[in-house]
């Protein structure tokens, strides 16, 4: 755990179904999405996108543009963000510039969801959706329920527990998402822990990751890209943190850095692309990255037998 207890560091320095008890739900009907000019799609191929936009609006006016520019370039049908930061709503900052897209919001439980949720945005249409408590720092899940050639399917997004000194939170709330979410689902997001973690290998007991299928291998890391963060001291604390963490967790001196962000699919879902994306600095300042994560995009095939 050396590695996020360095990066857990950093981030201090800036200062429906039976649930298992600690978890609820809630479920909403939807006549119709809520705004945006839908594509709809005769075939079985979906293009799903997951980014954490990072909750730090310092230099978010030079990488929101970044982030547009990639996913108008990626044309997805479903994007996972996590970090979305309140009362700003960048994700609907997002929305308002892209065409076709309905976003549907699930702020953090209590006070928390003043500053900070997450957020699908669809060009599908939505029958459904639904979000889950995690109830520890009042983090949540949220899913949609499109309908996509001919048949209903469950698109998820999160943002797990963070806790450098154990993963046994995070496998609680990986065991609240495996029995909340219908089948077949896809399961985006920042899980906060890296792929030979607890919470991760239960997840693989039902899902599959998207990005192994397709490269035989997790990315070597999504998490922390060189995003250039400013000029404070606590943003120097920070990357001499990572700097720690790197020696510690991988005998290097180098920063830290892991991956931490998945798309996964269940049973019956095929995989034809899976890749690192918001990977590329913006060309008039090199520092500037569209996020302190990297994102990843997946197309994918969905077969039309029950899994």
């Amino acid at each position: 755990m050396g590695g996020l207890f360095g990066f857990w560091l950093a981030k201090r320095l800036v200062i429906s179904r039976r649930l298992r008890k600690g978890a609820t739900a809630r479920w909403y009907n939807l006549a119709k999405t809520s705004q945006g000019q839908h594509v709809f799609h005769m075939g079985a191929e979906l293009k799903v996108v997951t980014l954490n936009l990072l909750n730090d609006l310092t230099y978010w006016h030079l990488r929101a543009p970044l982030i547009v520019d990639e996913l108008t370039a990626l044309q997805p049908d479903l994007i996972a963000l996590q970090e979305v930061v309140f009362p700003d709503n960048t994700a609907q900052w997002i929305t308002d510039r892209l065409q076709g897209y309905s976003v549907h919001v699930t702020p953090k439980t209590g006070r928390h969801g003043r500053r900070e949720g997450l957020a699908i945005l669809s060009r599908l249409p939505i029958e459904a959706y639904q979000m889950l408590s995690l109830r520890r720092q009042n983090r949540v899940a949220q899913y949609i329920v499109i309908r996509h050639a001919g048949r209903p399917w469950i698109f998820a997004n999160t943002h797990l527990y963070w806790n450098p000194f154990g993963d046994r939170m995070r496998t609680r709330e990986a065991l609240y998402l495996l029995e909340w979410l219908p089948r077949p689902a896809i399961l985006c997001g920042d899980f906060n822990a890296e792929p030979h973690y607890t919470s991760i290998t239960n997840i693989l007991h039902r899902f599959r990751s998207a990005y192994r299928v397709a490269n035989g291998c997790e990315p070597v890391y999504t998490c922390p890209t060189p995003l250039y963060r400013g000029p404070r001291p606590h943003h120097a604390a920070r990357h001499a943190a990572l700097r720690v963490a790197g020696w510690v967790d991988r005998r290097r001196n180098e920063t830290w850095r892991g991956t931490l962000d998945y798309i996964f699919v269940d049973q019956g879902i095929e995989v034809h692309e899976c890749r690192v994306v918001f990977d590329q600095p913006a060309q008039h300042d090199r520092r500037i990255y569209p996020s302190d994560h990297l994102g990843l995009m997946a197309q994918l095939l969905l077969t039309e037998a029950e899994p």
